[in-house]
């Protein structure tokens, strides 16, 4: 990027631009997650089948993965401010088009004039911050980011259903709308600069493979479970759509003057070992978070509001983590703090596999502080080594692509650890049924309603059999992905210790404004 001269850069005011990037952060991430408990009110209200509902989330998830790559290109050709002021505005007024919709097609739309808009203020937002700061700050600076990134999908289901039950599911959407004008305001008056003096070119075939690769997957993820995943022609479809992008974009990439993407990203070790942690840090965030609202609901009976004050330790226990963080780093090696919140998230999922139909919440609160501790033990130095050998013009490409693996990783966990556990239901349901005999002595125990001899009986029995069955898959769920975290650990030995990189000077705090 051109710089512009010390003595011309406008003064930063660094409390007003973080509370810009703060407020569109979280508005952002909320909305990934506030619109789902409301789903079934949507489908009433806009008279749409089940499958059509779906599109609800499938269309706003789409847009955003496809938009995020862009982001780089799009502020250089625009300058931050300017982008960053017509995607507000952009999502503020899709917004209030979501609350106003009528039918299932405008609202699909609608959403995704959401992600196209919404996409590129994450990595904006995490760049911005960056370069505000100077080098001995970044560890507070992304402290501040993940609290909005990591708590806003723990918060979005718990504020969705309150607004909900409490007013409609059309405030789900209208909440954005004052948040936007106000953080658009502070955009106005607090952020400065323009567009680089040289605008690079776009490589627009590499942007359309990734565009069909990262769409492609996002579909299939998005829409396995429902279609039976490959039993489905439509998920074999869309998955060779997927590889045949990816594979096209990869060859792009290395043999063209101008890729889409800077080569010089993938060359650098911390940043390609920090993308794949951030990868499984999507899977785990967000598997866990699909998994235990519908385990506490249906199998244990916790009505909403509870479920979403058994959950809220895990949002405490990772804005402690992440306010500790923020004053920490530097001083202590990175790799170390990443170590042991991976190793704490284990332990945390442990925890859970101890968990059993009939009990209370403790197990629950408990395992998600713990959670909610290793996540923001690992999002912080994790945010901050992505960056640290990465020159300052490749921080929004990189910032950009960093979202994007970790919310892809979001996608994987949510859709592979789901199916997975459903598939354990059906093989732990035919493990328990073998022991359903009359000459069981355990089960002519039972008696009671739980009569062999009664269809009522039989009926009982089976649900509680479902029950149980159920019950053991999702403990396996946990398990797994315990052990999934174990093995992130070895891939720091990667990682190139801040100690041993070489020198660098630090930048101005308002480099932002170029």
């Amino acid at each position: 990027m051109t710089k512009v001269a010390p003595a011309e850069v406008p003064a930063v005011n660094r409390p007003m631009v973080t509370l810009a990037v703060m407020t569109t952060t979280l508005m952002i991430v909320l909305d990934t997650t506030i619109a789902n408990v409301a789903l079934p009110h949507m489908q009433g209200t806009l008279n749409a089948s089940q499958d059509q509902v779906t599109w609800i989330l499938t269309s706003y998830i789409v847009a955003s993965a496809i938009m995020t790559p862009l982001t780089g290109w799009l502020a250089a050709r625009l300058g931050r401010k300017t982008l960053f002021l017509v995607c507000v505005a952009g999502f503020t007024i899709a917004s209030a088009l979501c609350g106003i919709a009528t039918s299932i097609e405008e609202m699909v739309m609608f959403r995704l004039l959401q992600g196209v808009f919404g996409a590129p203020m994450l990595p904006m937002g995490q760049s911005i911050l960056l370069d505000i700061n100077p080098r001995e700050k970044h560890g507070q600076a992304m402290a501040l980011y993940g609290m909005g990134v990591m708590v806003g999908p723990i918060l979005g289901p718990v504020l969705g259903g309150w607004l909900t039950e409490t007013y409609d599911w059309r405030w789900c959407f209208y909440i954005n709308v004052p948040v936007g004008i106000a953080a658009a305001a502070v955009i106005v008056l607090f952020i400065h600069g323009g567009k680089d003096a040289v605008p690079p070119k776009l490589d627009l075939v590499g942007f359309l493979m990734l565009s069909l690769g990262i769409g492609a997957l996002q579909m299939m993820l998005d829409r396995g479970q429902g279609e039976d995943w490959f039993a489905s022609a439509e998920i074999w479809f869309e998955m060779c759509l997927a590889v045949l992008g990816f594979w096209w974009f990869a060859i792009r990439t290395a043999t063209t003057a101008r890729p889409f993407v800077d080569r010089a990203l993938f060359r650098d070790r911390n940043f390609v070992t920090a993308c794949v942690l951030g990868f499984f840090l999507g899977v785990m965030l967000f598997s866990t978070l699909a998994l235990l609202p519908p385990l506490m609901q249906r199998l244990m009976g916790y009505p909403a509001l509870q479920t979403g004050m058994a959950l809220a330790p895990r949002g405490i226990g990772t804005l402690f983590a992440m306010f500790i963080m923020g004053r920490v780093m530097g001083r202590i090696d990175a790799r170390l703090v990443i170590a042991a919140g991976f190793t704490l998230n284990a332990v945390a999922l442990w925890v859970m596999t101890h968990m059993a139909l009939g009990q209370d919440d403790r197990l629950i609160v408990i395992g998600g502080a713990l959670q909610g501790l290793g996540l923001g033990m690992v999002f912080v130095p994790l945010t901050t080594i992505v960056f640290a050998t990465i020159p300052g013009h490749l921080r929004t490409d990189a910032s950009s692509l960093f979202t994007l693996v970790r919310n892809i990783g979001s996608s994987v966990g949510i859709s592979i650890i789901g199916a997975i556990q459903l598939n354990n239901i059906g093989a732990a349901r035919s493990s328990l049924a073998e022991h359903i005999r009359p000459d069981n002595p355990l089960i002519g125990a039972l008696g009671g309603p739980y009569n062999l001899d009664s269809q009522t009986g039989l009926a009982l029995l089976n649900a509680e059999v479902n029950r149980q069955a159920a019950m053991i898959a999702y403990v396996d769920a946990f398990y797994l992905t315990g052990l999934l975290c174990l093995a992130c650990v070895p891939l720091l030995l990667l990682v190139r210790s801040a100690k041993r990189q070489a020198a660098q000077k630090a930048e101005p705090a308002h480099a932002v404004m170029e």
